[in-house]
């Protein structure tokens, strides 16, 4: 009876899972940690997401994860997006707020000294050609390597608004 009971929690918390984990929006997501936590200029990851729709509008966001100990309260970085025929799309120079700048207080979500963050990086872009594209990120601060990053990710997905 109580192993009825077990397997039966199991299942449902597993369904439950999935169904939380489930995003109708998302059309991609990927996450690169960054070697040793030390993010060099040098170092540029590459996302690669497949386009199928050009009249669908898209949000692109940044997912930043960082260590308590970054020496910064605020994170630049440069993206290039490149389109399916190799050319550039656009370039955009961004800075976010990884911890508050008066007070010092870590932002984004914290389990112990590790926080994660997420950045609108594009609004309502279009993208006018089908096929893959690749979004380049490369750290802009005037550190190398850049102590306390350990992972920098891509999501794209269906504007909704």
């Amino acid at each position: 009876m109580m192993r009825k009971r077990f397997r039966f929690l199991a299942v449902l918390c597993s369904l439950g899972l999935f169904l939380i984990s489930c995003d109708a929006n998302r059309v991609f997501e990927e996450v690169q940690d960054i070697p040793d936590n030390q993010w060099p200029v040098k170092l540029t990851p590459s996302f690669t997401f497949e386009v199928t729709d050009t009249t669908q509008q898209y949000n692109v966001f940044f997912t930043v994860r960082n260590a308590l100990h970054y020496p910064f309260y605020n994170l630049y970085l440069r993206h290039y997006l490149i389109g399916p025929d190799g050319q550039q799309v656009n370039s955009m120079l961004h800075e976010m707020f990884l911890m508050d700048p008066k007070t010092g207080e870590p932002q984004g979500k914290g389990a112990g000294d590790i926080f994660d963050h997420r950045f609108r990086a594009l609004k309502n872009i279009r993208f006018n050609q089908l096929g893959n594209y690749q979004m380049r990120v490369q750290q802009y601060m005037r550190q190398d390597p850049l102590p306390g990053i350990m992972a920098i990710g891509v999501r794209v997905e269906k504007a909704t608004e």
